[in-house]
């Protein structure tokens, strides 16, 4: 009896030990919950109950360099819908009939800004008086859909500087990878060309934040706190609007003509207008478009007029992103090199007779007039064009080593970009022996680099190609001396108090090589071509002197295309013109009285200081 009593309290003080050691665990764990872990389970509660919601900051305005607003920001509606709402069909289908934009269009934009479970979703920007009436009278019938005002971009003048200001568009899922925009998310409205896009980060200002609390389903109930957005910085533009106008008019009324007489394919062109030392005034490119539809998205309907094929590409800035034989333009190189070379002297003539013989004469090629000019030196071929004497000059300069021809190019700015505060400019080409045998990887008869190819090159015709850009920079350089500047389109970057906080200084970026006196003579020539040269009837009766030169480039498969390029007045340059023309026929016919109209206007009709 004994043994089985000391049994059963064996077995209760065992008992008794577990239901001890049960209680003590319990109660650690209570102490754990209410005091060590209590206040991280209290931030856990506050994460899910308050939710942090972006809000946009007003973007900085667009001005001209004299503070005329080319961009500026008017309030619009914007309708969006709460994400759980986003698959009530019926919902879909009555947003679809008052915004006038398809259910799957609606299904795109619900998806496009997957971010934020809690985000609300834009469905459309800038909403008509008309559809937002009838939401706020029918708000039983859209519960989920909100109407709020936000800052959207408004273009006053229109289609003018288009290029270079640009257009905005949502943050795509391929950009948000790029590091420049890591700050954004899907669905922001970005800067997608010109300097919306370049100076998008400061344009774009610093994002505030409402604090939300939500219920267990995430549906906001109410706003805590509110940090204030910080609008973004203001950009001053070196493009002065009267001298955009002029030669966006110009340049659109020079091709008009041009489409009237012989040249119908003329379509497209663009013009530079800048002072030597970079400061780029003006900057069109034709055709043209306007950014406002761009406004709250753009349509499926104006997205393809602007792209489809036959457009002319609207859409692409041809200051930078196109690029063109230079043809004679070019030729101001050449003599550069001859004199860096040795090649050419101030008094060294070639008797032009109109077919040059001096690879022999079956390699011989025409002048471009075939009667001939005589004996010219550099002066006088610049005067009237002579390719005879460039082909000399050309020929020479590839039997020395190298390619000094070539190099001379790239010492004045070819086949670089230049560095202008614009994206998507291109390089350009200057061709060399390598370029040739890597483009005919797949054609080895063709592969090979012939003295014909360096005597094309210096008429700035064979596989040679500059952006009209390019060609006003190798002008500019020309009028400052020997000086290259990058150009740039942005004056000043002014902040919300009005004050200046950056100012783009001119840069220098390279050198001709040249002494002043080579500079001189290719001056000289310059000046003659307006004078008594190739472009004498573009610009007589001018009461100011105007250096230049025209080219007229040779492009298989098309009629030529018309360039002329320019600085004024002669003897202190103001003013750098550039103007090309895409199947537009002879420099002097067509592209030389655009620049002229541009230059008469902007200088003849100045304000006296």
């Amino acid at each position: 009896m004994d043994e089985i009593n000391e049994s059963i309290k064996g077995r209760l003080r065992i008992l008794a030990f577990i239901a001890t050691a049960i209680l003590f665990i319990l109660f650690s764990r209570l102490w754990m919950l209410q005091g060590v872990l209590a206040e991280e389970y209290r931030r856990q509660a506050d994460n899910n109950r308050i939710r942090e919601v972006a809000i946009d900051a007003p973007r900085g305005l667009i001005l001209d360099r004299e503070g005329e607003p080319l961009v500026k920001n008017r309030l619009a509606v914007v309708v969006t819908l709460e994400p759980e709402r986003g698959e009530d069909k019926q919902l879909k289908r009555r947003l679809s009939r008052v915004l006038k934009m398809s259910v799957a269009e609606i299904d795109e934009q619900i998806a496009s800004t997957r971010v934020d479970p809690i985000k609300p979703r834009v469905i459309q920007r800038d909403v008509d008086e008309r559809a937002v009436a009838f939401i706020k009278e029918h708000s039983g019938d859209f519960s989920g859909v909100a109407l709020k005002i936000e800052a959207i971009r408004e273009y006053p003048h229109k289609t003018l500087a288009s290029h270079v200001v640009g257009y905005l568009g949502e943050l795509s899922e391929q950009e948000r990878e790029d590091s420049e925009f890591a700050r954004y998310d899907l669905g922001d409205m970005v800067g997608k060309t010109g300097v919306e896009r370049t100076y998008d980060n400061l344009l774009a200002g610093s994002k505030g934040t409402e604090f939300i609390e939500v219920n267990a389903t995430a549906e906001p109930l109410r706003v805590i706190d509110r940090k204030t957005p910080h609008p973004g910085n203001d950009l001053v533009l070196t493009i002065d609007l009267r001298t955009q106008a002029i030669a966006e008019k110009a340049l659109a009324d020079g091709i008009e003509r041009t489409k009237k007489k012989k040249y119908r394919n003329a379509s497209a062109g663009a013009v530079v207008v800048m002072t030597p030392q970079g400061e780029v005034l003006a900057l069109a490119s034709y055709p043209t478009y306007d950014p406002t539809v761009f406004v709250g998205g753009v349509s499926q309907k104006d997205w393809t007029a602007l792209t489809r094929e036959g457009s002319d590409y609207p859409l692409n800035n041809r200051a930078v992103m196109s690029a063109y034989p230079p043809a004679s333009t070019f030729k101001v190189v050449t003599a550069a090199a001859g004199f860096q070379n040795d090649v050419k002297t101030s008094g060294t003539t070639v008797v032009c007779t109109g077919l040059w013989t001096g690879m022999g004469t079956k390699w011989a090629k025409r002048c471009w007039d075939w009667s001939g000019h005589g004996p010219r030196n550099i002066i006088g071929a610049l005067e009237v064009s002579c390719d005879s004497f460039f082909y000399d000059i050309g020929y020479r300069l590839y039997k020395l080593p190298g390619e000094r021809l070539q190099d001379q190019s790239l010492q004045m700015g070819l086949g670089s970009k230049t560095g202008i505060d614009l994206p998507s400019e291109i390089e350009g080409r200057v061709p060399t022996a390598k370029w040739k045998k890597e483009w005919n990887r797949n054609n080895p008869e063709n592969q090979a680099w012939f003295p014909g190819d360096t005597v094309n090159l210096a008429i700035g015709q064979g596989d040679i190609l500059t952006t009209p850009l390019q060609i006003a920079s190798l002008y500019a350089g020309i009028a400052a001396d020997g000086t290259i500047y990058r150009p740039h389109v942005v004056k000043s970057v002014v902040g919300l108090d009005g004050r200046e906080i950056r100012e783009i200084e001119p840069e220098i970026t390279g050198e001709f090589g040249l002494t002043q006196t080579e500079l001189g003579i290719i001056k000289e020539g310059l000046r003659r071509v307006s004078a008594t040269g190739t472009a004498k009837e573009a610009f007589a009766g001018l009461d100011f002197k105007v250096s230049g030169k025209t080219g007229t480039a040779e492009v298989f498969g098309k009629d030529d295309f018309a360039l002329f390029a320019a600085y004024a007045p002669s003897d202190a340059p103001e003013y750098v013109v550039v103007t090309v023309i895409e199947e537009g026929g002879s420099g002097s016919g067509t592209a030389a009285p655009i620049v002229r109209e541009i230059l008469e206007a902007i200088l003849s009709d100045e304000p006296a200081d």
